[in-house]
């Protein structure tokens, strides 16, 4: 990965504008986002206080780890193994959820050229999230009178994060 060195002497970060997400077990599953959001974990606190004790103050202990939504808007995919997945999530007629592991790249463009080739910084900053699946779909706003892109949202539940080191 090439490193950016500015003026005076020190490097840039990484942006967030470029990015990948990936299923990697869905042939097919490669989907180009214009938005992820809700990357999160949270620990619950749970408090309690011994009734000899001799402090008034509740003893904090980390309780259940909990994960929020991830909510990714795409405008068009790469094949057909996401909208696939989407569908055997949502469908009124499935069986047992389709769980799935995701991946999201932060990517680096070597250059600043429209045909650069991207490289992943996989072994740095990726998030993988595990036992996902799609909880909500919304499909995009359509009117005639406007010139915006057509943007569809997907919301993702998932059990367990793995955050970059």
């Amino acid at each position: 990965m090439a490193t950016d060195i500015n003026g005076a002497g020190m490097a840039y970060p990484l942006t967030k504008m470029n990015f990948l997400v990936s299923v990697p077990e869905l042939v097919g599953s490669m989907a180009a986002f214009s938005e992820v959001t809700g990357i999160e974990a949270s620990v619950d606190v749970i408090e309690f206080r011994q009734g000899n004790a001799h402090s008034l103050a509740p003893v904090k202990i980390p309780g259940l780890v909990k994960h929020g939504n991830i909510t990714l808007k795409m405008g068009y995919t790469i094949g057909n193994g996401f909208k696939q997945w989407i569908q055997d999530c949502v469908s009124e007629t499935r069986g047992a959820i389709p769980r799935k592991t995701v991946t999201i790249e932060l990517l680096d463009i070597r250059d600043g050229s429209p045909n650069s080739t991207y490289e992943s910084v996989k072994d740095k900053i990726t998030w993988i999230l595990k036992e996902a699946w799609v909880s909500k779909y919304q499909g995009a706003d359509l009117n005639a009178t406007t010139s915006e892109v057509a943007i569809e949202t997907v919301e993702l539940a998932y059990e367990e994060l793995t955050i970059p080191d």
